[in-house]
């Protein structure tokens, strides 16, 4: 059996982390999205529009709700936990 040499990052092109829908799982690394990759992602995309992001989180955070409460209506998602995923990492640590 011949060894494949692992990829080369510089000629590999680096995939977006997003979301895949309606599991809403990350494509690349299966993590719930929006995972680590996207999070930092996200937060240099949006540096100098904080109230954007949180525009944008609160749309797929409502999209993530109704697609997961669609697949499992008996047991439908956390309303706290998916504010923590979607959202609670994304506000300032510092109010002033």
């Amino acid at each position: 059996m011949r060894r494949t040499a692992p990829d080369n990052p510089a000629t590999t092109p680096c995939r977006p982390h997003l979301a895949l829908r309606p599991l809403w799982l990350c494509r690349v690394c299966a993590a719930p999205w929006p995972c680590s990759v996207a999070r930092l992602t996200l937060r240099r995309e949006y540096a100098h529009d904080r109230i954007g992001l949180s525009i944008y989180l609160c749309t797929v955070l409502h999209e993530a709700a109704a697609d997961l409460y669609r697949l499992n209506p008996h047991d439908g998602p956390d309303p706290a936990a998916l504010f923590t995923r979607f959202l609670g990492w994304a506000r300032p640590r510092h109010l002033y």
